[in-house]
């Protein structure tokens, strides 16, 4: 017997290894640098505004020097002092502090655009990812988590640009340009003391914010930890109040809770730390900056423009570097936001169109299993060299006990798994399926399964999505051959009627007909059945099972079936049982030999007609 051998999980594949920050903002700038012009067209507005913004001051100094005479100077003088003061310099005052905000707001008019398409264009780029995954990671995934990763890491790409290009950049460059001035037009002890103060702020700012790094982090998985277990419960509702156990769901809610509690806890202390740091060096700071401006005025070295001028600079600096702190925590949380989200599109797409893949050409389809060996898990075989041939417009059906691997054929040929090299290979028309695009061999199969589940949304939404650009018309053709048409014109709002989440507002039969309703109106030239009447009574299942079989004609149909009264008609009956084919035969082919088939066949009969109530009940 030929080995198996399955893919490796994501995480064999790729063990989960945290981003490094410049690798996360590599990632990011090819969606900025998309509109290159609009980014620089957007930093030259920055760089006049805070011009314009470290001008003021200087133009002030020059104010006051005109306002403030010598004291050595005759009343008449000071009395025309006012008279002496420049109206250009008035001027200059007025337009600066207006130029400052017009190309503030003029920054944020052409960056806007930038931002929202970014976010835009990642926001999407992860959800086509997302549906490219294989069905293991989806079976794996934990939905309350991974919707909260995307949330948070969608609003943090606007946030990181918001601080990066309207707090921290500007403020930046406005030191640069202050710690130019202070050190052509004063002496160097006001440059050095300004430039030490920054360098230990922004030093023990940076230090103690990623220590808290770790503390946020923390509280951000905890977060989504207690997301998933809300929605986990929330999503099995039905199954939460069958075995009322809603006290112990919100006991495990409320453990989760309380973790998080206390890393927020532990986050908000250290933050009150942090502060209180920052504040010690600023005042420290500003305090020897005005002792040196006061001693340059004592000493004639300086004017009180002099002193004005040093003081306006070091409140337009300090001002925004106490938020500065602030800023760089969140850009740091935003970056951790962006690596959670940035990750999943790191995640394997185990299942992938290879770089020659073609196109499944359109006509009848011949399927066939030739030695199949497939294990969802690498210690777990599921199935042993299958091998079968569904001829174009033939009808195949495969019957077994529960795990028999009878619904992995279905997932095989929808490609949901590969086959691994060696493990035998799934062909169509003689198209090995992984040498074909994924796009177009789903696009020539319906499925209608066992467990239905539909979006909450309308009965017609829910029909149509099996070819979107249906006309209603079309729509309610498939309805009518599901026999729902009655059912659906009985409801107040007819089709418009919501299902709601997964279609539970819908009986379990009603749901299959949808599900049918929806593989009839796509109409592929390959067909499966998974038990497709399963959840259905037995007059409404004979009803649909005439409709099933006319509309199988034509099409190459594959039924796994659990009522063997259903497939008696099919071309091929295959018996599966542990992942092996142990039967092969017609109908009458497998009655004769007596052996699995015949023994379920001969229980179902009996639990049929225990089943059957007496010719004379009432």
């Amino acid at each position: 017997m030929r080995r198996h051998a399955t893919l490796p999980t994501p995480a064999e594949q790729a063990p989960g290894t945290r981003r490094r920050d410049s690798e996360t903002i590599r990632n990011l700038l090819p969606y900025l640098w998309a509109y290159k012009w609009r980014v620089l067209i957007a930093l030259s507005c920055l760089v006049l505004a805070k011009g314009s913004n470290v001008a003021v001051p200087l133009v002030f100094k020059q104010i006051i020097d005109a306002l403030a005479p010598a004291a050595t100077q005759s009343r008449a003088a000071l009395e025309a002092a006012p008279l002496l003061v420049p109206l250009g310099l008035l001027a200059a005052y007025g337009a600066l502090r207006f130029s400052t905000s017009m190309l503030t707001e003029l920054r944020e008019i052409v960056f806007s655009r930038v931002t929202q398409q970014a976010v835009r264009r990642i926001s999407l780029q992860v959800f086509r990812h997302l549906h490219a995954l294989s069905l293991r990671f989806h079976l794996e995934r934990q939905t309350g988590g991974l919707t909260r990763d995307i949330e948070r890491g969608t609003r943090a790409i606007g946030s990181l640009i918001s601080y990066t290009l309207y707090s921290i950049l500007p403020t930046l460059v406005e030191i640069g340009l202050v710690l130019g001035i202070l050190a052509v037009q004063y002496e160097a002890s006001f440059a050095l003391i300004t430039f030490v103060t920054l360098a230990l702020y922004i030093t023990f700012t940076v230090t103690v914010t990623n220590w808290r790094t770790t503390i946020r982090r923390e509280a951000n998985e905890l977060d989504s930890a207690a997301n998933t277990r809300a929605i986990d419960s929330l999503l099995n509702y039905e199954t939460v109040k069958y075995f009322n156990n809603e006290e112990f769901e919100a006991l495990r809610y409320d453990e989760q809770l309380a973790r998080w509690q206390r890393a927020q806890e532990r986050s908000q202390v250290s933050l009150s730390w942090l502060n209180m740091g920052q504040a010690a060096i600023i005042a420290v700071g500003v305090a020897l900056m005005m002792w040196r401006a006061t001693v340059g005025v004592a000493e004639g070295r300086m004017t009180l423009g002099d002193i004005v001028l040093v003081n306006a600079f070091m409140i337009q600096l300090y001002i925004p570097l106490n938020f500065l702190g602030v800023l760089y925590r969140e850009i740091r949380q935003s970056l951790t936001d962006i690596e959670r989200m940035f990750a999943l599109m790191d995640t394997h797409r185990e299942v992938a169109d290879v770089p020659d893949a073609v196109a499944l050409p359109a006509g009848p389809c011949e399927v066939r299993f030739q030695q199949v060996n497939f294990g969802y898990e690498r210690s777990r075989q599921i199935l042993f060299d299958v091998d079968f041939t569904i001829p174009a417009g033939g009808r195949v059906a495969v019957v077994g006990h529960s795990g028999s691997g009878k619904s992995t054929l279905a997932r095989l040929l929808y490609r949901f798994y590969d086959v691994n090299e060696g493990g035998g290979r799934i062909t169509i028309n003689g198209h090995d399926i992984r040498r074909l695009t994924q796009d177009s061999l789903r696009g020539a199969i319906g499925i209608v399964p066992q467990d239905t589940v539909l979006f909450n949304d309308s009965i017609h939404y829910n029909i149509q999505y099996g070819r979107v650009s249906a006309s209603a018309a079309e729509v309610e053709t498939a309805s009518r051959a599901a026999q729902l048409h009655d059912f659906v014109q009985k409801l107040p709002d007819g089709y418009a009627t919501k299902v709601g989440e997964r279609g539970l507002k819908l009986s379990g039969g009603e749901k299959q007909r949808v599900a049918i309703a929806r593989a009839l109106l796509k109409n592929p030239p390959i067909l499966i059945f998974d038990e497709a009447t399963s959840a259905l009574d037995s007059r409404t299942e004979q009803a649909i099972q005439g409709q099933l079989e006319q509309i199988a004609r034509g099409h190459t149909t594959l039924v796994i079936a659990h009522r063997l009264s259903t497939i008696m008609d099919a071309d091929q009956i295959l018996v599966m049982e542990a992942g092996r084919i142990i039967e092969r035969g017609s109908h009458a082919e497998l009655l004769a030999l007596d052996g699995a088939y015949a023994q379920m066949w001969a229980l179902q009969a009996q639990e049929d007609s225990a089943e059957a109530p007496p010719e004379n009940a009432v």
